[in-house]
């Protein structure tokens, strides 16, 4: 059946003349679709749009699986020793690269400046098609080890450093104290998966050092035309052998096997992704329940305005005008009203998607690639029209073969035997009340989980009055390895004297953002079979203060003194579950001695600290041991990466500048990184249930709104329809109480068979949200029953003004309007 211009014409007119109709509408269905529109962008940009990189189909993450390592064997990347054999020998790789996320110190200008770097292989930039804005890509010349420093641009640190000054490839570029050669500048929009550095370097790898059992490289491929990840796979476990052969020491190949280590590639947007995809079709389907309850509401609505048309409806239908005619003109104005609500949604989708950059995660990757493309206007003018044909087709239906005797006697009055009207009208507020209950429950399941995240002891005090901030000190600066520690040593103690500083550490790795190293430990008089794998423990190196600095408690023993460190004392911490792994208690551990592997020194046991969720809260406290800080700890290289921790008695950040003044009075070229509260990291690792919880309550008010306004419209109806009978009953005896019941019994029985529905499809809809859940179950006795009579009392509520004009009715009056 087409619709004309001129029907759209007509029904914009008869809108125009019903205002305050049209607005509720409007806003109504736009908030719905504006919704949908909004988070059908994200899933669109997230999971929907390809990685913009030439044959992305063909791009794979190079990882693997050591299952009987348990939750540590997942997603394992490469070692050098992997990458170099993978790469002269598989079949099935056009090209293969490495790459690794860092800092920086770039110097020269009035202030050091510590920023983001990307190492990558020779290989990394041209898999994924990077053509240079000047300049060229590395080549594997400049990848070689002991090749002349080169270093490359990103788009927006050359406009904001250089200028954009074409001249840029004749300069030199000190960081970390050597001077680069500036080879290329990248393209503006270029970004290597999420990362966002400011400048990219080349790895210059030396197969001559390169350690089989150092997996900590990741790695992407471009598939050969023709071959599939399966094949791949089984290619590079083919490899695995060969490169025991040609890089021996560490664990013997019998031993490595019972890992059951292997390659287990994924498709790169696959592993771009990762499992947010539960978390955006959740939300996705979400706001798909407010729309439906925005179209039941505004059903209604158009109801009411349909009834008041019947007897016009009628007189039409008596002069001749055709069931396809009368149909068409409600659908007409169903699809306009659409129509202007799709506008309106895209509109409000816009302000949404600034509020979802604001208080997404930073996990949530692939950010840039959201915004309002053709797809999603494309989504949102179907879901328009889909709406307004959804709320419009019951109305059209109902009355576009009108009762025509009936329709010319008693107008637009109505009578109080039409069921079928009451009918309708409940049907679609018990549609309401289910809905509204579905999102209720799943945003309280969300707000016991991110509780239930909150009520998690980390193993720290008063994260929110504590920075934390990465300090690196360049071999080209400091060349000596124990000057690095005495370096590190002197910032915190001028760090100390500061006011408001009540306490002051560092570590290798922070809790809430660690830097991982997994590996067995020996344990004296702990005899282990050579031929059983022992289970990896983290290992961290720490300066004296750590602990206290934390408030990390000290279930036995001591913490890490600067005479042990001065002494080179054999000594180490642990946490109370590897105590607990080997010991009856944690005092039982101390004097007790471990090592790192089999064969390492022997190191006392001389504290155990309680367990830490290093991360995150809503991950197991890993089994850590704790390593003194050492000029030679590990591969006789100092650490010159520490992260630093200082807790104050007021706002940390307040005394960020005293803190980089004491650093800068030591060696005024460190700049600080990633300056943050430890309570940013905590709230970090919550982030996606945050998130989570944030959308879903924002749903369920929404709904609950909805619901509450559909409950009031159909009482209301109920009242203006009955109000002659109810006029009846009262001048026949009956008193305020009985109407009282009879309106509220109305209300009463709606809501009850809407929350009954509603129960049922949350406990089949809500275990989609199993994987987002901490410390609750999907189906939630508590939550469900405090959901259920928190819709009672609206319900309740939104009954309240309608049953009091039903108890005002005056009978006489009542009886005459009738008349």
């Amino acid at each position: 059946m087409p619709l004309s211009l001129g029907e759209f014409r007509y029904a914009g007119r008869r809108l125009m003349r019903a205002p305050m109709f049209t607005l509720i509408a409007v806003i109504t269905l736009g908030v719905g679709i504006g919704a949908n529109t909004a988070i059908f962008s994200v899933v669109n940009g997230v999971l929907l749009k390809p990685l913009p990189y030439h044959d992305a189909d063909r791009l794979v993450q190079v990882s693997h699986v050591a299952p009987n390592l348990g939750g540590t064997g997942q997603n394992l990347p490469l070692s050098d020793a992997l990458y170099f054999t993978y790469r002269g020998d598989n079949r099935v790789f056009d090209e293969i690269g490495l790459i690794s996320d860092g800092d920086a110190t770039i110097t020269g200008g009035s202030s050091p400046e510590r920023v983001r770097s990307l190492t990558v292989t020779d290989g990394t930039l041209s898999l994924l098609g990077a053509q240079p804005t000047l300049g060229r890509r590395f080549t594997a010349d400049d990848d070689q080890a002991g090749a002349p420093p080169t270093v490359m641009l990103s788009y927006a640190y050359w406009q904001r450093h250089f200028g954009g000054d074409r001249q840029v490839l004749e300069q030199m570029l000190p960081i970390d104290g050597v001077p680069h050669q500036i080879i290329g500048v990248l393209p503006r929009d270029f970004r290597v998966l999420e990362y966002d550095p400011t400048i990219y370097q080349p790895a210059r790898l030396d197969p001559a050092r390169a350690q089989l059992m150092a997996i900590r490289f990741p790695a992407l491929a471009r598939l050969k035309p023709g071959v599939d990840i399966a094949q791949a796979n089984a290619d590079l476990t083919r490899l695995l052998p060969l490169a025991f052969e040609r890089y021996p020491g560490g664990m013997p190949y019998d031993r490595f096997r019972q890992t059951g280590f292997a390659p287990a590639l994924e498709p790169l947007k696959q592993a771009v992704v990762g499992d947010v995809s539960t978390v955006l079709w959740v939300l996705l389907g979400t706001v798909g329940l407010v729309l439906l309850l925005a179209c039941a509401n505004v059903a209604n609505l158009f109801l009411v305005r349909a009834e008041s048309r019947e007897r016009e409806v009628a007189v039409r239908t008596a002069l001749g005008a055709g069931r396809d005619r009368i149909v068409g003109g409600f659908l007409t104005e169903s699809v306009l009203l659409g129509a202007m609500a799709g506008a309106l949604g895209l509109a409000l989708a816009y302000g949404g998607l600034q509020l979802l950059r604001a208080i997404g995660p930073e996990s949530l990757p692939r950010m840039s690639a959201i915004g309002l493309d053709l797809k999603v206007l494309g989504f949102t003018a179907v879901i328009s029209l889909a709406a307004g044909l959804l709320f419009g087709l019951l109305p059209a239906l109902k009355y576009g073969r009108p009762d025509l005797l009936r329709a010319l006697k008693e107008g637009s009055r109505g009578g109080g035997g039409d069921r079928a009207r009451f009918r309708t009208r409940n049907g679609l507020v018990v549609v309401q009340v289910a809905l509204a209950l579905v999102l209720l429950i799943g945003s309280g399941l969300m707000v016991r989980s991110v509780q239930s995240l909150q009520a998690i002891d980390p193993g720290f005090r008063s994260p929110e009055q504590v920075l934390t901030f990465r300090l690196f000190v360049p071999e080209a600066e400091v060349p000596d390895p124990a000057r690095v520690i005495e370096l590190e040593r002197q910032i915190l103690a001028g760090i100390a004297q500061l006011p408001a500083v009540s306490g002051v550490g560092a570590s290798w790795s922070v809790p809430m953002f660690p830097r991982r190293m997994d590996a067995p430990i020996s344990v004296e008089g702990v005899e282990a079979d050579p031929n059983t794998l022992q289970p990896p423990r983290r290992h961290n190196t720490i300066a004296p203060g750590y602990a206290e600095t934390l408030q990390n408690p000290i279930r036995a023993g001591r913490t890490i003194t600067w005479d042990d460190i001065d002494n080179r004392a054999k000594v180490v911490l642990i946490t109370e579950n590897v105590a607990r792994a080997y010991w009856s208690s944690a005092s039982d551990a101390i004097g007790k001695r471990i090592s790192l592997g089999i064969g390492g020194d022997w190191h006392e046991i001389v504290g155990v600290l309680a367990d830490t969720r290093s991360d995150g809260v809503s991950q197991e406290a890993p089994a850590t041991v704790l390593w003194p800080l050492s000029p030679d700890r590990f591969g006789g290289q100092p650490i010159r990466s520490m992260s630093f921790l200082v807790r104050t008695t007021g706002d940390p950040r307040g005394l960020q500048r005293s803190i980089e003044q004491a650093v800068w009075a030591v060696n005024p070229s460190l700049p600080l990184a990633d300056v943050r509260t430890l309570a940013d990291l905590q709230a970090q690792s919550m982030a996606r249930a945050a998130f989570a919880m944030v959308m879903l309550s924002i749903a369920a008010v929404v709904a609950l709104v909805l619901g509450l306004v559909g409950i009031y419209g159909v009482i209301s109806y109920v009242v203006a329809q009955r109000t002659r009978e109810i006029g009846v009953r009262i001048a026949l005896g009956a008193q305020p109480g009985d109407v009282r019941r009879m309106v509220l019994g109305q209300a009463a029985l709606v809501t009850a068979t809407g929350v009954v529905i509603g129960l049922v499809t949350a406990a089949l809809l809500t275990r989609m949200l199993t994987g987002l859940l901490h410390g609750v179950k999907a189906v939630d006795p508590l939550t469900y029953a405090a959901t259920a009579v928190a819709i009672g009392l609206v319900a309740l509520a939104a009954s309240y003004i309608p049953t009091r004009r039903a108890v005002a009715i005056d009978p006489a009056t009542a009886l005459r309007a009738d008349g």
